[in-house]
């Protein structure tokens, strides 16, 4: 992990034993670089300070003090061990430690940390609630994101409307909250003179991915947020950890806008590439990914201009090759008795390789040859209504979308083969994927899908998010047999009897976002009515199954099984 500031680089490996440097043992050394080589070498762990240290998207940062002497970190709290005489400690090593849910397993109880570059020497700073988890801090000024733990926790991997507040805290361990209760904050940004202090706030539940306001805090100010109507989509994610313009007057971000995602506050040149994505701004020199569906992400550079001014782009490196295949976005309307006052059309990106006649419809994943991605509605980059269409309607409304949306495409696209088409998705993906063989069943041929949702009921009690499952939630909420009924209704596993194409599932044993056991009740479901089916079973991946190995082996079967059923 590398942060750089004016004088310095910092990297972070994670070591079992280092001879060379630092003392035989567990390590996490911490070097130091200028521009003459590595100046030092701190091992973080020798004092015994605290736990593991994070280094996830969420929790984790490096941030450095003004004057560059000090840095602050997030690390897991210090476990006592239990004394010999101490009774009650040793009782406390059964009590059940909350965390925070798919791939934050090992991420309990963060605290704020700081070291001294000068004397090595490395400390926890005090003050911050205990109800709360620290992480995204922002310095100099030392400000903070805080979770809280109670009543209980939900899972925090790509659900950030999870009750939240910004804070901010002296070294004397002095702790004052800035943003309003029962909200969801994240991605506090400095701006370069420390005047003024970017973040984003949305509402606590609802839609995992829905619109957030910007505030901006300046000394004891709070400038509430002006709503944009017309064609700005929204903000759906953190922004970029350097996003100020040099003069602290304007902030640039990249969100979802319909089927691309865009670099704002800028408007020139975004039909050159099908997608912008900013990575960092410093000193006013933007550094962009630019992607489409048939070129390779690209780096380009270019420098904010002044009001009414265009960019002049300069890219790094020309993409090393482009996909002969064209691609369109189709413009979707549902029928009449399909139609949500919500929200009524939506959009579709279809591929076409002009050597493949296959149709293949995929979600929340990647794919070659003949592609279809439907941006049902309830999708990001289409605004709040959109995503608010959706709710009391999944298991139906999304599902009928991409239907509609298939057979738009072979109605509007003569050299596509209905006689060929599959199927791809992954997590709610998945869910729309199974639901699609099993609703269709004479439509599809082949499908391959990646930790499905299969059960909506069972996963109430064995999910992560708990919130996600349909029903209005609460946490002292308990539910009733009508709701798990409907619940059930909605599941593609009410289908199974139904499905005849060839199935290929593939599963992460550590999944504790969507519980394995979705795809092995399917598979056995399948395997008794004698369907053709295959389960890759991955002991060690989680939800994301993104272990480089598990990742190639997913991919390298998904086209065979493809190829072999198509």
């Amino acid at each position: 992990r590398l942060r750089f500031c004016q004088r310095w680089t910092l990297v972070i490996e994670e070591k079992q034993n280092i001879q060379s440097v630092l003392p035989p043992g567990p390590a996490v050394p911490l070097n130091v670089w200028d521009e003459r080589g590595l100046r030092k070498c701190l091992n973080l762990t020798a004092l015994n300070k605290h736990g593991r240290i994070y280094d996830d998207a969420y929790f984790s940062c490096l941030s450095w003090s003004r004057c560059e002497n000090k840095l602050l970190y997030i690390a897991e709290k210090k476990t006592e061990s239990p004394n010999d005489g101490d009774y009650m400690t040793k009782t406390d090593r059964s009590v059940y430690r909350e965390d925070w849910g798919e791939a934050l397993s090992q991420k309990s109880s963060p605290v704020l940390c700081c070291v001294d570059l000068r004397t090595g020497t490395h400390s926890v700073l005090q003050g911050a609630p205990d109800q709360v988890s620290p992480g995204q801090v922002c310095a100099p000024s030392v400000f903070f994101v805080g979770w809280f733990h109670e009543p209980y926790r939900l899972g925090l991997n790509f659900c950030t409307n999870r009750r939240s507040a910004l804070f901010r805290i002296d070294l004397e361990g002095n702790c004052e909250r800035l943003s309003e209760e029962n909200v969801s904050v994240l991605s506090p940004r400095l701006s370069p003179d420390g005047s003024a202090l970017a973040f984003l706030q949305g509402k606590m539940f609802g839609p995992h991915a829905q619109l957030y306001c910007f505030h901006v805090f300046i000394i004891k100010h709070l400038i509430c947020p002006e709503y944009i109507v017309g064609g700005f989509a929204g903000v759906y994610e953190s922004l970029p950890s350097c996003c100020w313009s040099e003069d602290s007057q304007r902030i640039v971000f990249s969100s979802a806008h319909k089927n691309w995602k865009v670099r704002l506050n800028v408007c020139d040149g975004l039909r050159v590439f099908g997608s912008w994505r900013l990575l960092t701004i410093h000193r006013n020199l933007m550094v962009v990914c630019c992607s489409s569906p048939n070129t390779p992400p690209t780096l380009r550079v270019g420098f904010l201009p002044s009001g009414g001014h265009s960019v002049s782009w300069k890219t790094l490196q020309p993409p090393l090759c482009t996909f002969d295949f064209s691609w369109t976005v189709m413009d979707v309307r549902p029928s009449a008795e399909e139609d949500n006052a919500k929200y009524s059309n939506f959009l579709t990106v279809l591929l076409k390789n002009i050597e493949f006649y296959t149709m293949i419809i995929y979600f929340n994943g990647k794919l070659i040859s003949f592609c279809f991605s439907v941006n049902y509605r309830g999708s990001t980059g289409f605004g709040q209504d959109s995503i608010l269409s959706l709710i009391g309607q999944i298991g139906q409304q999304d599902v009928k979308d991409v239907q509609r949306a298939v057979q738009f495409a072979l109605q509007t696209d003569a050299t596509l083969d209905p006689e060929r088409l599959a199927v791809f998705g992954g997590s709610h993906g998945g869910f729309l994927s199974c639901h699609l063989i099993g609703q269709f069943p004479d439509v599809y041929r082949a499908c391959a899908v990646r930790n499905p949702v299969v059960n909506a009921a069972t996963l109430l009690g064995t999910s992560d998010i708990i919130d996600c499952v349909g029903m209005h939630f609460s946490y002292e909420q308990i539910p009733t047999a009508e709701a798990l009924a409907t619940m059930l209704e909605r599941s593609p596993i009410t289908h199974a009897a139904k499905m005849k194409c060839a199935l290929l599932l593939m599963l992460g044993g550590r999944d504790r976002r969507v519980s394995p056991h979705q795809g092995l009740e399917l598979y056995r479901a399948l395997k008794s009515r004698g369907r053709t089916v295959r389960l890759l079973w991955f002991p060690e991946d989680g939800h994301s199954l993104s272990r480089v190995d598990t990742q190639t082996d997913c991919f390298l079967n998904m086209v065979l099984w493809l190829q072999q059923h198509l």
